[in-house]
């Protein structure tokens, strides 16, 4: 069977603290102003009915990939359980593959290449989590291969109410928001 590497993110657990940003940032030695995932936060309604979305989000590992598909030099390419990478050797940063991404989720690192989440791969492939998922306080990030259905993320896709950013994108997108 062949692995689909996914996240399911509970908007109904997270609480925006931030620490999914700052377990990024330092297990992956970002530089200062550079994040690989951030917070956002959404007002839905009209006052008085009014509700707050907060969302972890990062690169959506598409299985459709517009970046890939730009990147001029195959910098840009698809991984190990369907993720998305970027080889920093390879990458000159001329920025096709930001400029192709429908989610502004890659950034250019201030020594040039284009930089982005990976789902902590190296971490993955030592049968750990990512760093995020294993240091959300409220447990609202969930990773997992989606093409085992037995698997925790697939079980909430399966049964939770969720979107995708930009459906429309047509980029199938690997992170879930459950609602």
């Amino acid at each position: 069977m062949t692995r689909r590497y996914a996240m399911a993110v509970d908007t109904l657990r997270c609480v925006g603290c931030n620490a999914c940003v700052i377990s990024c940032k330092t297990e992956n030695d970002l530089p200062s102003g550079g994040f690989r995932d951030w917070i956002v936060q959404e007002v839905h309604g009209q006052f008085p009915s009014l509700t707050l979305q907060i969302r972890s989000e990062r690169c959506n590992h598409c299985a459709e990939t517009p970046c890939v598909a730009a990147c001029p030099t195959g910098a840009s390419h698809v991984a190990a359980g369907g993720t998305v990478l970027v080889n920093r050797r390879k990458c000159t940063g001329c920025k096709a593959c930001m400029v192709a991404c429908p989610y502004g989720a890659r950034w250019v690192h201030p020594d040039g290449y284009v930089d982005k989440c990976t789902f902590c791969l190296h971490r993955v492939e030592r049968a750990q989590q990512p760093a995020c998922v294993e240091t959300c306080p409220t447990r609202s990030l969930t990773f997992g291969d989606l093409a085992d259905p037995a698997s925790p993320v697939a079980r909430l896709v399966a049964h939770r109410p969720h979107l995708v950013l930009q459906p429309e994108a047509g980029t199938r997108p690997q992170v879930f928001f459950l609602t």
